[in-house]
């Protein structure tokens, strides 16, 4: 006799099914926070491919969290409970860093910054600019660029040797420049995420985690990269030296 639906077994593990409110919530949070201002409930139904009546039960419960906010004529952005939610990503990495990065970003005229490392991208975490300048390059936490574009990048996979990176299995293949930069300490970059600007950045190794980069980015500069690069590999070492 064939048993009952509730008592077959298939020998694995089932698997739960994503959320699909929870994955339009998060996908409104990302659309938000990449609009370069407040968005009406119509443009952000649009961007999520939902009607609007859907788009506005997913704000409502956001907007309870203090996820997002609506203006007085009622188009919505990024809220502050998204800053809390924030301050807890890598905390002892952001802790650790905030130093080492106003140090760089003042002594060396260039905004330096630290980026983590999210499936195929290198996404800015925590960022500092120079106090007395008025041309340097932004680069917002939250700012993502593909892990193999890059000094960050670069740097990540520096603190991994190729057959270590392999192991992974992450589907992006080992730079060649990673093997340099592990000689040398840092990595370097120019044109290649952003049209005219250099690059360099520094591997951090974090315990437990996957490893992170120490970078700065600048147009022009009057130190010399030999310079910039041992001053960022110094820093990153300190940076570990806390973590551990």
């Amino acid at each position: 006799m064939t048993p009952p639906a509730a008592a077959r077994t298939t020998g694995a593990p089932a698997q739960a099914s994503p959320s699909q409110t929870l994955s339009r919530g998060i996908r409104a949070l990302e659309i938000l926070a990449a609009a370069p201002g407040p968005l009406t409930i119509a443009e952000l139904a649009d961007a999520m491919g939902v009607h609007r009546s859907v788009a506005y039960r997913i704000l409502r419960t956001l907007e309870d969290h203090s996820l997002l906010v609506r203006d007085d004529a009622g188009r919505v952005q990024p809220g502050p409970g998204l800053a809390v939610l924030a301050r807890g990503v890598s905390r002892n990495l952001q802790s650790a860093a905030l130093p080492e990065l106003t140090q760089l970003a003042n002594s060396l005229d260039m905004t330096a910054f630290v980026a983590v490392w999210d499936h195929h991208d290198c996404i800015t975490l925590v960022t500092v600019e120079p106090r007395h300048s008025g041309a340097t390059v932004a680069q917002h936490p939250g700012t993502r660029h593909p892990i193999n574009a890059g000094a960050p990048g670069i740097a990540i996979q520096s603190a991994l040797s190729e057959t270590e990176w392999d192991r992974l299995k992450t589907g992006i293949q080992y730079r060649p420049e990673a093997s340099e930069a592990r000689r040398k300490g840092y990595a370097a970059s120019h044109d290649e995420v952003i049209a005219g600007v250099s690059s360099l950045a520094a591997p951090i190794r974090v315990p437990g985690g996957r490893p992170a980069a120490l970078a700065v980015v600048y147009i022009r500069s009057a130190h010399t990269p030999e310079t910039v690069g041992s001053a960022i590999a110094e820093s990153a070492a300190r940076i570990e030296s806390q973590l551990a």
